[in-house]
């Protein structure tokens, strides 16, 4: 069933009995319930007490096939009924899912029965900053810092390695527009350096143009924009790949910490039409 109104509240107090492990869709649904953005669905399998719940983007254009779709399962064998016998997942579609790397077998089983390819994009340790008193004093001087606008769409895209020609501009769009960014400007009033919100809430995107590296820029995003999301009410945590010891070792030392037993992953299905979407983009 699909959630609406009060709801969606409900559940969002619900998850929190879950956390960490529900952190992605927690913070899905805590964006979801007080910001207006591109819409969202979400779904469970009963109410209230439910066992698996999915945000769903709504996929109005070609570019918001590269909004991931986030879901938590309490209960497997529910989960894998859920994914194999509902329409809650069209597996004639490009999907991506973001979910806790233990159901990721479920998903990649399922979607070999129907005969549909799956690629891994992402495993991550999820870093939380759970008091943000342990931040460390930063000192910046002469550093501007400012928010992103929807006028550095094209810019933060160009620079993200998981974008493709224009397939992430609408989701980017999405996060400039509505959630909270913050970056450091040049002697020019141009970005250097920038950190984003997903929609999940996690902070993300985190880049800095290499002739501006070395300076702590990063260092010094990180820091304002966890005190700005814990000013706000959000939660303040973010995905780091296993791969990216930089980063790991950069938040770890701002105070986040890991669940040691968790990772998020991040999966692509039905790629083959991503990529002929993608030729008629550029075509």
């Amino acid at each position: 069933m699909e959630l609406t109104g009060e709801q969606l509240k409900m559940a969002e107090t619900q998850l929190k009995r879950y956390l960490p492990r529900s952190q992605q869709v927690y913070g899905y649904l805590v964006l979801r319930n007080r910001v207006r953005s591109d819409p969202v669905r979400v779904f469970v399998d009963r109410w209230p007490e439910f066992n698996v719940i999915v945000c769903k983007p709504q996929y109005e254009q070609k570019g918001d096939l590269f909004k991931d779709i986030p879901v938590f399962a309490i209960d497997e064998a529910i989960l894998e009924d859920i994914i194999r016998k509902s329409n809650v997942l069209d597996w004639t579609q490009f999907i991506c899912i973001g979910i806790n790397l233990h159901h990721m077998e479920i998903f990649k089983a399922v979607a070999s029965e129907k005969g549909v390819s799956s690629s891994q994009l992402a495993v991550c340790h999820m870093m939380i900053l759970k008091d943000v008193s342990n931040l460390p004093s930063i000192d910046s001087p002469g550093i501007s810092l400012s928010s992103l606008d929807e006028s550095h769409v094209g810019l933060v895209n160009q620079m993200w390695k998981f974008a493709k020609n224009k397939e992430a501009v609408r989701m980017i769009r999405n996060m400039l527009a509505n959630f909270p960014s913050c970056c450091v400007l040049d002697a020019e009033g141009k970005p250097v350096s920038w950190i984003l919100t997903y929609a999940s809430c996690a902070m993300g995107l985190l880049y800095t143009l290499p002739e501006h590296r070395g300076k702590g820029y990063a260092k010094v995003l990180v820091s304002t924009m966890a005190k700005r999301l814990h000013a706000q009410g959000y939660p303040v945590y973010c995905f780091i790949e296993e791969e990216n010891e930089t980063s790991y070792k950069l938040f770890k030392n701002l105070g986040f910490t890991q669940e040691p037993s968790h990772r998020e992953a991040w999966f692509r299905f039905n790629d083959l039409i991503n990529e002929h979407l993608e030729e008629e983009e550029v075509d």
